[in-house]
């Protein structure tokens, strides 16, 4: 069977990475030991670099988050979406995040973004727990 190709947003990645035993760090987790097929962009990385240092719990340097954006760049598929503001999308940080999901054409974007969530009737769109239940363990 093959792997689910899935973009994770900056929320899930940030939660993963800062709490290992949630449900975002478990699809991290699974992400990490080749259970799935993760898509990115430049503009996903970007906002985890920004985030990231506001999580004292994470524990890390900019130098080292920079360095972990880097490593995974190369651990996840790449892409560089472009589009038009989406008219349903309330907040502007968003629509990168929604072509992300359609330039990858990923099986789904993996969000706690509620604005991004209340798409899913029109896009494949899963808040993490909704994800882990239907693909997890």
């Amino acid at each position: 069977m093959p792997r689910l190709r899935v973009v994770l947003d900056t929320n899930v990645l940030v939660s993963g990475l800062a709490y290992p035993g949630s449900v975002p760090g478990r699809i991290v987790s699974a992400w990490r030991e080749g259970g799935l097929e993760v898509v990115l962009s430049r503009y996903i990385l970007d906002e985890l670099v920004r985030v990231l240092p506001r999580l004292p719990k994470v524990g890390l340097s900019t130098a080292e988050i920079r360095d972990l954006a880097d490593s995974l760049m190369f651990l996840a598929d790449f892409v560089d979406p472009v589009g038009t503001q989406e008219a349903a999308l309330r907040d502007p940080d968003d629509p990168p995040v929604l072509w992300a999901l359609l330039v990858a054409k990923a099986d789904y974007l993996v969000t706690g973004d509620k604005d991004l969530l209340a798409l899913a009737a029109q896009y494949p769109i899963l808040a993490p727990a909704e994800f882990w239940s239907r693909h997890g363990g």
